[in-house]
């Protein structure tokens, strides 16, 4: 059976979730956790997307994702990928780690398309992932909050800082709350306990609306959105919003303002970057900056950087992204500044 497509367009919101291969845990202990999420902070930085929401449970995890830019497929190759190496190093494994490919399930927030109605479903539907596996709830010993691998905390007050890349101020709205605020942490805590209450009724005749229409549907929006969708999976699409003309791109276009940028802060000629060895400081930097924040991947880079094999620039950008010298942290922080 061939693949089915992925929709991709600028501006669009995912419900998107993998599990683990076999069912296996994909994360075995607390620092697999952070290390997925370091990671997710790392896709974010070079893709540009936003996390409005998250959950990670033992062989799976939830993640809301928005894309300003069509780069959904793009990151996750490198999302997916990455940790999957990380992983196995980390924890001396080999092989597939996923299930499989992920599923991203395109969400609608245009008021065209139901509003926020939708992302509000999602985005609660993934907090209660704790809860409805049976671990943590209102009538439990730990409260939902309490489980700290998931976005909720953040939302409640619980934890004060998220991860880079993460915003919190669509799905408060999405609430009728405004963000950040006391009042609306305490809100939002009690509009879903409500729900968990609610769902732990027997009488209440089913477990939480949300599951039938999360597993039975491709895409969760309106009618409008979802011919909206099927009509860009044809090529048929003309809307020019899709292309958000005002949007900051994270591929090669980007990549080539970045090399400009790392040169004119180093003073630097364009030739002496290419004919520079590879264990130069300099050249490492221009390319850890690339791919910090751009969607190149190592064989770009090593074609426009003149570094040889990819294998040679990956290494060149994870020796200089690892170190923690002096030196090296004045060139990072030269390189961050003339991004502005």
């Amino acid at each position: 059976m061939p693949r089915s497509l992925r929709v991709e367009y600028a501006g669009a919101h995912y419900h998107a979730m993998c599990r683990g291969n076999n069912g296996q845990n994909i994360f075995v202990a607390d620092k697999g956790r952070r290390l997925f999420l370091s990671t997710l902070e790392e896709v974010c930085e070079q893709t540009g997307w936003r996390i409005h929401a998250y959950c990670l449970m033992s062989n799976h995890y939830h993640l809301l994702i928005e894309t300003p830019e069509a780069n959904l497929v793009a990151g996750m190759k490198w999302f997916q990928g990455s940790y999957t190496q990380r992983f196995n190093a980390m924890f001396k494994r080999r092989g597939h780690l996923y299930q499989g490919r992920y599923k991203a399930i395109p969400v609608a927030t245009d008021p065209l398309d139901g509003g926020l109605e939708y992302f509000k479903a999602v985005s609660t539907y993934i907090h209660l992932n704790p809860f409805r596996a049976g671990l943590y709830g209102p009538d439990d010993a730990l409260e939902l909050e309490a489980y700290r691998w998931s976005s909720y905390p953040i939302y409640c007050g619980k934890q004060t800082k998220g991860i880079k890349g993460m915003i919190t101020r669509k799905v408060y709205k999405a609430w009728g709350l405004t963000d950040g605020s006391s009042e609306s942490q305490l809100s939002y805590k009690s509009q879903l306990e409500r729900r968990m209450k609610f769902e732990l009724n027997p009488e209440a005749g089913r477990k939480g609306e949300f599951e039938e229409v999360e597993t039975s549907k491709w895409c969760l929006g309106n009618e409008l959105f979802r011919e909206r969708l099927a009509s860009m999976l044809k090529g048929k699409s003309k809307n020019d919003n899709l292309r958000g003309a005002q949007r900051k791109d994270h591929g090669p276009v980007e990549a080539e303002r970045l090399i400009k940028l790392g040169l004119k802060e180093l003073k630097w000629a364009e030739d002496e970057l290419l004919s520079a060895k590879s264990v130069r400081l300099e050249k490492q930097a221009v390319a850890w900056l690339v791919k910090t924040y751009t969607t190149v991947d190592g064989q770009w880079l090593a074609n426009r950087l003149n570094m040889g094999h990819r294998v040679n620039a990956s290494r060149a950008i994870s020796k200089f992204r690892k170190e923690e010298s002096k030196e090296v942290k004045e060139m990072k922080n030269k390189m961050l500044k003339c991004t502005g």
